[in-house]
């Protein structure tokens, strides 16, 4: 199977660039929006624009981490918080995906994470080191699933689900679908998707054991494998909607309704959609008051911090 991952900077960026503009209270600007390789179209953002003079001057800023979901947001933090340019606030952005992001945070490495919830094992790591943590949320998410276009089946229940990834179900045709094996991808054990899917869908029921081809190192890798797979529709797997539909979409894949509900930012902001989840600011409890990452910390959770949250296209808390 080919592995391909392209790292998704460049859509990052010109989705970021909707967001930013001249000195009008607003803009509506027109950018190619890559959403996948090979396929691009054109969207039109319309942003509130920051009015704030930057708090940081680009040399103080604290060291970032995060989950890649959070790049997007991130960049337009750092062109805001500390007037970046885009091509800088790309070069300043270096996430490291969630469970390495809290490692680095916990051991130091880092100061402050935008992330999504860890593992319960990275939970059990963090708090045996004796390193204490403040996490506060910042906007909310989904986890998704993920199937071929050519797939009749658009809902499955959560109990569907569970059977499926509990190695119960195993044909297509038990939920509506054709007479086919159902290839379930699921994600490495410490990633945020994959602690997202034990906490939402599994609730403490044991995941069916997967072959290492079917558990894909990167978001990316998980999405161009459902694409990619025998071109047959066999093939389901999940990841986080702000990813899925604005920084690695690609074509020939459609998201599966869970329990009757489509996922869409409107589904995750009221709650309608089931599998629902918040990610944060994360730094370490000891950061000093008046310091560079509480002040940082403090313009995040600001009427300006959390309107950069929805200009980049997350559901703000």
């Amino acid at each position: 199977m080919k592995k391909l991952l392209i790292f998704p900077l460049v859509a990052a960026i010109l989705f970021l660039s909707a967001c930013m503009g001249g000195t009008n209270s607003e803009s509506t600007t027109e950018a190619p929006s890559v959403t996948g390789p090979g396929e691009s179209q054109s969207v039109t953002e319309t942003a509130t624009e920051a009015t704030m003079e930057p708090i940081f001057k680009k040399e103080d800023m604290p060291r970032l981490d995060g989950s890649t979901a959070n790049i997007p947001m991130a960049m337009l933090m750092l062109q805001r918080a500390a007037g970046m340019t885009q091509e800088e606030a790309e070069l300043a952005v270096n996430f490291t995906t969630t469970p390495n992001a809290y490692y680095n945070l916990y051991n130091g490495a880092t100061d402050l994470l935008l992330v999504y919830e860890a593992d319960e094992s990275m939970k059990a790591m963090i708090a045996e080191s004796g390193v204490e943590l403040e996490y506060h949320p910042i906007g909310r998410d989904a986890l998704v699933f993920i199937a071929n276009e050519s797939n009749p089946v658009s809902n499955l229940t959560t109990k569907q689900l569970q059977d499926i990834y509990q190695g119960k179900i195993t044909n297509w045709k038990d939920v509506g679908g054709k007479d086919a094996k159902i290839e379930a991808y699921q994600r490495p054990d410490t990633s945020g998707s994959q602690a997202l899917m034990a906490k939402l869908v599994m609730k403490g029921l044991t995941f069916m054991d997967a072959p290492l081809e079917k558990k894909p190192a990167e978001m990316g890798g998980l999405v161009d494998a459902l694409a990619e797979y025998n071109n047959n529709g066999n093939a389901l797997g999940y990841s986080v909607y702000y990813y899925a539909e604005n920084m690695y979409r690609q074509p020939g894949l459609k998201f599966i309704s869970v329990d009757g509900v489509a996922p869409a930012n409107e589904t995750i902001a009221s709650d309608e959609y089931p599998h629902t989840n918040e990610f944060y600011a994360v730094i370490r409890k000891n950061e000093p008051q008046g310091g560079s990452v509480r002040k940082m910390l403090q313009w995040i959770l600001s009427d300006e911090g959390k309107q950069a949250v929805k200009d980049a296209g997350y559901v703000g808390v």
